[in-house]
């Protein structure tokens, strides 16, 4: 422990005492390097004043030109307040409005309000260099060490950085300012009856604070809605693996089912015929073999996207079949109903009979939701190469004693899902009179496909 403790000891000198320092020493510090990053680094670079968005609630709703306009509004309230500071700069002095030194005085006042467009934090540095220059000009004014113009002209330059930049940027501008405003009271200010220091610093203070409480709240809402639209994509993206396990797990019931079946059958099949050559015990044999392989590499494969606590439904899967009992439970909810259906009713993969009857399921429960008491119709097409089905609801009767329960709009993710899976295709969208449509084309490949 004595050896360790020699070794570090002559490191502090590498980290210049670092160690040693006080939390009070490296605030401060900081604090330093704050001001030497905000306001002594590079202060006159060039950053123009973008022009305003107008997408904001009140903007968007005004006409085309005004719209246009309304980009260029805070350099408008810019032009204005140096306007009005060159006005008062130049006829509150002492001296006449009309004269040279009184526009000059003017000028002075406007020019670090217009370099605020520009080069924000070396108008401020501006500002201060003025002011001193402004009550020379106007010897016989009452106000130190603020003229009326120049007062104007700070306040302003002091609310629109403090816009442009940050509230450490406010709060070393107002920290300066009262710097200036003690050093000019305490050396220079002993010829005037009054001082307007006190009034600067108060006033500026509140702008600052108020400017500083806006960034404060801008800075929170872009997080929030920052994390909102993250929150939306991962529950989007949630919403779909979710559905993807749940096809994932009915896959594997179903595939498994029929592979279980083809081994069974494989080993009872040399059984039934009397005699059977060894060629063909030997490939019945051999269909097993894989027939077993594939299961277990399906299972294997398959099998991870089981929870822990899922358990494999007692009951088989539902299928078309089972849609008369879907409709009178919906048509107990409140829905009417009606089923209708067209072609030759024959026996679809059981994969597709599922998703079929999931499809109809959930857009049966999105016309609960979204249109209670409504109508709805229920549309089974068996056509040459495939399944059609069409869901419609009706609008909503008005007035209706049930108010509409939105969802959070999985149901049209899972159904999605579960068309891509097989190959379909899948439109859906309001209809004409108000309500609703889900269309859904399932392929079924035909006996001579599935032979070729």
């Amino acid at each position: 422990m004595t050896e360790t403790t020699h070794q570090q000891t002559p490191a502090a000198p590498h980290g210049d005492g670092a160690g040693t320092r006080s939390p009070e020493y490296r605030l401060a510090q900081n604090a330093l390097r704050g001001l030497r990053q905000d306001l002594f680094q590079d202060p006159f670079a060039y950053r123009p004043l973008p022009p305003r968005r107008t997408d904001g609630p009140f903007v968007r709703r005004l006409p085309g030109p005004l719209r246009q306009a309304a980009q260029h509004l805070p350099h408008a309230v810019v032009a204005g307040a140096a306007l009005l500071a060159l006005c008062v700069g130049a006829v509150s002095g002492g001296l006449p409005g009309g004269d040279v030194p009184a526009l000059l005085s003017g000028l002075l006042c406007a020019l670090p309000i217009v370099a605020t467009l520009v080069r924000p934090i070396g108008a401020f540095w501006l500002s201060l260099a003025v002011t001193p220059v402004i009550a020379v000009i106007n010897g016989s004014g009452w106000d130190w060490p603020w003229m009326p113009g120049a007062f104007i002209c700070h306040l302003t330059v002091l609310v629109v950085v403090a816009l442009r930049t940050r509230p450490r940027t406010a709060a070393w501008m107002w920290v300066l300012t009262a710097a200036y405003a003690f050093l000019s009271d305490v050396f220079f200010g002993g010829s005037y009856y009054y001082t307007n220091s006190g009034p600067m610093m108060v006033t500026s203070a509140f702008a600052l604070l108020v400017v500083s409480l806006w960034h404060v709240r801008h800075t929170a809402q872009q997080e929030v809605t920052a994390q909102q639209t993250v929150t939306a994509h991962e529950r989007s993206r949630r919403t779909a693996l979710e559905e993807r396990t749940t096809i994932a797990r009915e896959l594997h019931d179903v595939v498994a089912h029929h592979m279980s079946v083809v081994a069974i059958q494989a080993e009872a099949a040399p059984y039934r015929v009397e005699n059977p050559p060894p060629e063909l015990e030997r490939a019945f044999a051999t269909i097993r073999e894989n027939a077993v392989a594939a299961l277990t590499e399906l299972r294997r494969i398959l099998g991870v996207v089981r929870a822990e606590d899922y358990e494999a439904p007692d009951a088989p899967q539902p299928t078309l079949a089972d849609l008369d009992a879907l409709l009178v439970n919906v048509r107990g909810a409140g829905l009417d109903v009606e089923k209708a259906v067209t072609g030759a009713v024959r026996e679809l993969p059981q994969g597709v009979e599922l998703s079929a009857y999931r499809i109809v399921q959930e857009a049966l429960s999105n016309s609960l939701r979204h249109a209670p008491g409504a109508s709805a119709r229920v549309e089974i097409g068996y056509v040459l190469g495939g399944l059609g089905l069409r869901v419609v609801n009706g609008p909503a009767p008005e007035p209706s004693l049930v108010k509409p329960s939105p969802g959070a709009g999985h149901g049209i993710t899972g159904m999605r899902e579960r068309v891509t899976m097989l190959n379909g295709e899948m439109t859906v969208g309001p209809t004409g009179d108000g309500g609703y449509e889900v269309a859904v084309f399932l392929p079924v490949a035909t006996a001579d496909e599935g032979d070729a």
